[in-house]
């Protein structure tokens, strides 16, 4: 790979510390970074090298005695400025062009009400221009990363995205979501794609339902401030888990590239029914998790978190209905799970097969539900497979077994670290695992008639659920045919990730 600067705003920031520092280490030692690239944190913070250096290793999770970690460290450096003020950036440009790389990587790791300024004052000090040889080949690349939220209605996406998009061109911008940097996310296209055994039955003839499930075992910790004007439909489901509803619903791209795979995810955006504002509080349920207890110890109510207004109608948990109106999906409701507090940290979407058109079998005890397909992103990314099996003895009594698989099983492969992942796709200029600027309004519009009805604060109920439990009774109430949410096993092994449940 080329050399580079990578220059990361916000880079006295937490998200800097602990997740960008060590996954650039993790690229330097497996040579995703080449030996003379350089990396530059710019924030208001008055560090010198050597400080900003000892903060970064105080931040990220390192092993001190590695190898390596000394020359990585010597790659850092530091510009202090002030990210709104115009001259600030001509210096920026002095320090870039001593340097004598001529490829930029820019990470706006800051808050997204930077995200027009910044921009802005890289190309007024004419650092967005891409360098072009004699023969119109670009010899120094020019390249943004945007951390999510990109926008927090469709007005603010539109503005975010005309904001940028007057300063670098879509290839240019790669708007990240490290879900799509997780091994198991990106083997959802392997798994149907890739083998014959899937892919005839991947629709509507043979899937009842699905479900997407993400959920923490924790609450906001420090961040309620920010948490507060956000919630978890901004928080996660308009992006991570609309997401991963698109990799379960999407078409087969012809060709496995940026614009062909980028262009299915679109197409299931705007394929996804509208709910109607009166279908609204019968299809979404919002939830706010109340004192309770976990493990022996009483959580404290999310109104009681500390930058909380103790009147917050923000909802920490949020359970709906989607439906998408296509060839492959009508008529199967897709359920979108996520909340805080919970009983476990797990991340998985459960694919229900439907029944066999006639049973005849019989069952000792209470016969099992149709095949099960769980593909877990967090904690132990992995697959398993339901499916019945004659019991052995006399009669022909069936039971359920499971066939699984994890990434731990593979040994030496490193399924942890998405972010290492995606900068160095963003570095190689590859934005195939990166969020368009129409997918992300498409996102927002299907998503503003709900969060509408939430602004009302009459139309959509929030609901109290004790901290430890899986949330809102009334969460059921949206699955249809009786049937009730998958709720993940609480322990979670390294080598099985299949338990009863």
């Amino acid at each position: 790979m080329e050399n580079q600067v990578i220059i990361i705003f916000g880079g006295s920031g937490d998200l800097t510390g602990r997740k960008l520092m060590p996954a650039l280490f993790n690229l330097y030692k497996s040579d995703g970074l080449s030996l003379d690239s350089v990396i530059i944190g710019v924030g208001r913070t008055p560090y010198t090298k050597e400080k900003y250096r000892e903060y970064l290793l105080s931040k990220g999770d390192y092993e001190l005695t590695d190898d390596k970690l000394k020359s990585f460290v010597e790659k850092i450096d530091y510009f202090q400025m002030d990210l709104s003020n115009e001259n600030d950036y001509k210096q920026l440009k002095k320090k870039l062009l001593a340097t004598g790389i001529k490829n930029y990587l820019f990470y706006l790791a800051t808050p997204p009400s930077m995200y027009g300024i910044i921009p802005a004052n890289l190309k007024r000090a004419e650092l967005n221009r891409e360098e072009k040889g004699e023969s119109g080949e670009v010899i120094g690349s020019r390249r943004v990363i945007v951390e999510k939220p990109f926008g927090y209605d469709l007005e603010s996406a539109v503005e975010m995205n005309r904001a940028i998009g007057e300063v670098f061109p879509e290839k240019q911008i790669f708007r990240i979501d490290h879900y799509l940097g997780k091994e198991t996310v990106q083997n959802i296209l392997a798994l149907r794609f890739a083998n014959t055994i899937f892919e005839p039955i991947w629709n509507r003839h043979y899937i009842e339902r699905v479900e997407i499930t993400a959920v923490e075992n924790m609450g906001i910790e420090s961040r309620g401030g920010f948490y507060d004007g956000i919630g978890a439909l901004r928080d996660m489901v308009q992006n991570h888990l609309i997401q991963l509803l698109a990799l379960i619903a999407m078409e087969p791209p012809i060709y496995f590239g940026e614009q062909e795979f980028r262009d299915e995810v679109v197409k299931v955006y705007k394929s996804l029914n509208q709910i109607p504002k009166e279908n609204i509080p019968s299809q979404v349920v919002r939830g706010q998790y109340i004192s309770g207890e976990k493990r022996g110890i009483v959580a404290a109510a999310y109104r009681e978190e500390r930058g909380v207004n103790p009147d917050s109608s923000t909802e920490t948990f949020l359970a709906m209905k989607v439906n998408i109106a296509n060839w492959r999906w009508e008529g199967v409701p897709f359920y979108i799970r996520t909340g805080k507090q919970m009983p476990t940290k797990v991340t998985e979407i459960v694919i229900h097969f439907r029944q066999t058109p006639h049973r005849l079998f019989s069952c000792r005890e209470e016969c099992p539900e149709q095949n099960q397909l769980i593909i877990r992103i967090q904690p132990d990314e992995g697959m398993v497979l339901k499916y019945d099996m004659k019991i052995p003895g006399s009669g022909f009594n069936v039971t359920q077994v499971p066939m699984d698989f994890t990434y731990s099983k593979l040994g030496a492969v490193n399924a942890d670290d998405a972010y290492s992942r995606l900068i160095e796709e963003a570095l190689s200029g590859d934005n195939t695992l990166f969020t368009r600027s129409d997918a992300v309004e498409a996102s927002w519009r299907y998503f503003a008639p709900i969060l509408e009805c939430f602004g009302n604060g009459t139309s959509i109920p929030l609901y109290g659920y004790p901290a430890g439990s899986w949330g809102p009774l009334e969460s059921e109430t949206i699955i249809e045919n009786g049937h009730k949410w998958t709720n993940p096993c609480k322990n979670l092994t390294n080598t099985n990730l299949y338990c009863e449940l």
